[in-house]
């Protein structure tokens, strides 16, 4: 297994990120968040775990550096800007293509909260890269015109009792040109913080990358 601390530059900004390769990987998932420290959420931890160990390297990384996390905790303004999160997202998907231990995997892209809308957003700029995208308590919304270029297959993953997030999952859903499933974890609040909920999320998420990462159906 390949574990590594990885620095990608991105339009001038240096983003750390937390690599990870199982040997015999079958895939490598990016992750995006849009407000703090995505490569240390204990929640994209949690979930990256269990892609692991499903035979999928991660990268997690943080779409802000340590200046602008410290701005948007006091703004929250940056996270909302997703031509900038994008930007950032799409030079990591170009990195994770030209890196040799990741170069020759098919590429999928797993969002949470406002990072869902990037991923959306580098999945329409990146048709032939980024063959599926998972969304957990996002906001696909966000993508806007984005929407309708998305090719790779979307999953979109809610909490059960988050009903607004929902809401805003299926209007996107219904925007979406590529194949899209929205997905409730019965009893789970927008953090997926009860028990097991966050083990559903790993679950789906692992059944969709499994399905979708391996066709060539995200490039027709």
């Amino acid at each position: 297994m390949l574990t590594s601390s990885v620095i990608v530059p991105a339009n001038g900004a240096a983003l750390a990120g937390d690599l990870i390769v199982p040997d015999g990987a079958r895939g490598i998932v990016l992750f995006a968040h849009g407000s703090g420290s995505s490569r240390h959420s204990s929640r994209n931890r949690m979930v990256a775990d269990g892609l692991n160990q499903a035979k999928y390297g991660t990268l997690l990384m943080d779409l802000l550096t340590a200046d602008e996390e410290r701005a948007d905790a006091a703004t929250a303004e940056l996270r909302f800007d997703i031509g900038m999160l994008t930007i950032r997202l799409t030079a990591a998907v170009d990195w994770l293509t030209a890196e040799p231990a990741t170069s020759a995997l098919p590429l999928g892209l797993f969002g949470a909260s406002t990072g869902a809308a990037a991923a959306l957003a580098a999945a329409a700029g990146r048709p032939a890269e980024v063959r599926a995208v998972v969304s957990r308590g996002g906001r696909p919304d966000l993508a806007g015109p984005w929407l309708g270029q998305v090719r790779a297959p979307v999953l979109m993953i809610v909490g059960g009792r988050d009903a607004q997030v929902a809401e805003w999952n299926r209007e996107a859903s219904r925007k979406l040109a590529a194949p899209s499933d929205v997905r409730l974890v019965v009893g789970a609040s927008h953090l997926f913080e009860e028990p097991g909920a966050l083990e559903q999320v790993q679950k789906l998420a692992a059944e969709w990358f499994r399905q979708h990462l391996h066709t060539a159906t995200a490039h027709a």
